[in-house]
């Protein structure tokens, strides 16, 4: 069965939440693990429209928060597959908050989802290449495979030494 190739468009998931009181921390503002939930669907969700098939979560790169979220504040998550590899997916997802009364709207955090796609018995199965159309499309494109690398490195499943994407940003020998 040949897999034909998908654009990254045809993967993109916006959702959208507000942020509630039973949602917060004790300091006031959304917990962190929420919002953690929230891309995980996000990012589930395109790694399926992707693949069309059931994908589940691999790995989570850095999510660093750069401004904690208020209850009452509308929160849009934006996903979408940046590079398809034999059976996964990487998945960008950058969070946006918004106070609409007040008129404030930020970028709250982004991260790098891993999702591999699985068949009905459970098994890793084949994903189409993603086509990068816009410039950003692009730039995530091309640094996926360095991130990718790296995340196998730290997983202990390659070798740095043979991690040729990143001896590239490096330039020296790792």
């Amino acid at each position: 069965m040949e897999i034909k190739s998908k654009f990254v468009s045809e993967s993109i998931v916006v959702k959208n939440e507000l942020s509630m009181p039973n949602d917060t921390n004790p300091f006031g503002n959304l917990m962190g693990g929420k919002l953690m939930y929230w891309m995980d669907i996000a990012g589930g969700i395109a790694a399926q429209k992707h693949s069309g098939t059931v994908a589940v979560t691999a790995s989570v790169d850095n999510i660093s928060f750069k401004k904690s979220i208020a209850p009452g504040s509308v929160i849009t998550l934006t996903a979408k597959v940046t590079r398809a590899f034999n059976t996964s997916m990487e998945i960008y997802i950058e969070v946006v908050a918004e106070n609409i009364p007040a008129k404030i709207k930020f970028i709250s955090n982004s991260a790098f989802f891993t999702f591999v796609a699985i068949d009905k018995n459970g098994n890793p199965r084949k994903v189409p290449e993603a086509i990068p159309e816009t410039e950003e499309d692009q730039v995530l494109y091309d640094g996926a495979l360095r991130r990718r690398q790296l995340r196998l490195i730290l997983a202990g499943r390659m070798k740095p030494a043979d991690a040729n994407e990143l001896k590239s940003i490096f330039d020296a020998k790792i």
